[in-house]
């Protein structure tokens, strides 16, 4: 926050710093209490810039999927799927102003600068209502394979840590162990990529860990980096979760669709907020979102078999699918060492700027 004196003004130095100190602090607490009255209050035709009458419609579909005949009915109909869909959407779509709300009292904010987009402090937990509207809905309806198990466990920790990074900063050497630790624990329950020949023996084991490692860590934080813009990470996630499941069900692998609809679901509730066709985003995901998404999304990749007999056009089939999101990692990697802008893996983790590939097309 800037203030400038008044043109002419000859006032004392130290009464003008009390001055601008005590401005500040009147500025922080305006923006984590204000929201908080305003609720108080109530505001009887908006909820975060939602219709009032549209986000109570919301949580009521939440409250009435949630109740067991709700679940019977779609399992009964076959229809499971649009079940986890819904679910997710309502419970993503309902918790957001709540974590909005929590945001700003306990403040954890994305306070704005030169290499951001925004102009005010914003929320950052929204990752809090995609994940648990993600979790929530397969749980809801008891699919519990190890597999399933090892990722909602690895995307709990990354959970976790990306909202306490967002609210006190973890080093990015903290971040990329936890991140191999979680893709480790993924893989002990048998996602692995299968594309180096198990006739090479240890050699080929090796090689499909090292690649296993490297394509979750690599979306993981290529969805962190995507996060650069109102809406692109939670609508590229939902592009991305779309497509996944499509193949899922294609290939007769309904589990593996499930869990991408969850993702789809709980990014498209969160969207609304993030993405406004008139002002600024509500609430930004936070690392807790990003990461969470990309790594949820890279692991369901892994785990698909996208072409029986064929590993290498397996492989490709979800390379197509998040090649814009790989695309832009590699390409504002290159343009910010090549700049100067990063000189460390430190920095390269932790930059935000505005050079992402879809910002600068005309």
């Amino acid at each position: 926050m800037q203030i400038n004196l008044p043109s002419g003004s000859r006032a004392d130095p130290v009464k003008f710093s009390a001055t601008v100190d005590n401005r500040v602090a009147q500025e922080v607490l305006r923006q984590r209490f204000t929201p908080v009255a305003n609720a108080a209050r109530g505001s009887r035709t908006r909820v975060l810039g939602m219709r009032a009458w549209i986000y109570l419609a919301a949580c009521v579909s939440a409250l009435l999927l949630l109740a067991p005949p709700a679940q019977a009915f779609f399992a009964g109909a076959g229809m499971r799927w649009a079940y986890i869909l819904s679910i997710s959407f309502c419970l993503s779509f309902s918790l957001t102003p709540l974590a909005a709300l929590l945001a700003r009292r306990c403040g954890i904010l994305d306070v704005p600068d030169a290499r951001k987009l925004h102009g005010r402090p914003t929320p950052l937990l929204g990752g809090a209502a995609v994940f648990i509207g993600f979790a929530a809905s397969l749980l809801a309806n008891a699919i519990l394979v190890p597999e399933l198990i090892a990722i909602l466990t690895g995307a709990m920790i990354l959970f976790v840590v990306g909202v306490f990074d967002d609210w006190r900063e973890v080093p990015a050497g903290i971040k990329l162990m936890i991140q191999i630790v979680c893709t480790a624990m993924v893989m002990s329950s048998g996602v692995v990529l299968r594309i180096v020949p198990d006739t090479l023996g240890t050699w080929g084991w090796i090689g499909n860990m090292l690649l296993t490692i490297v394509w979750v860590i690599g979306i993981t934080n290529a969805m962190n980096f995507f996060d650069g813009m109102d809406g692109l990470a939670a609508g590229m996630g939902a592009i991305i979760a779309f497509f996944l499941g499509a193949m899922a069900f294609q290939t007769k692998q309904p589990l593996l669709g499930w869990i991408a609809l969850s993702v789809m679901g709980g990014c498209l509730g969160f969207l609304p907020y993030n993405f406004k066709h008139k002002g600024p985003a509500s609430i930004f995901l936070g690392d807790a979102g990003s990461t969470v998404i990309g790594f949820v999304l890279a692991c369901i990749a892994v785990y698909g078999d996208w072409a029986e007999g064929r590993p290498l056009v397996a492989f490709v089939a979800p390379l197509l699918i998040f090649w814009l999101l790989i695309f832009d990692m590699v390409h504002i990697t290159v343009d910010r060492v090549l700049t100067g802008k990063v000189m460390s893996f430190r920095g390269w983790i932790e930059y935000v700027g505005k050079d992402h590939l879809i910002l600068n097309i005309k």
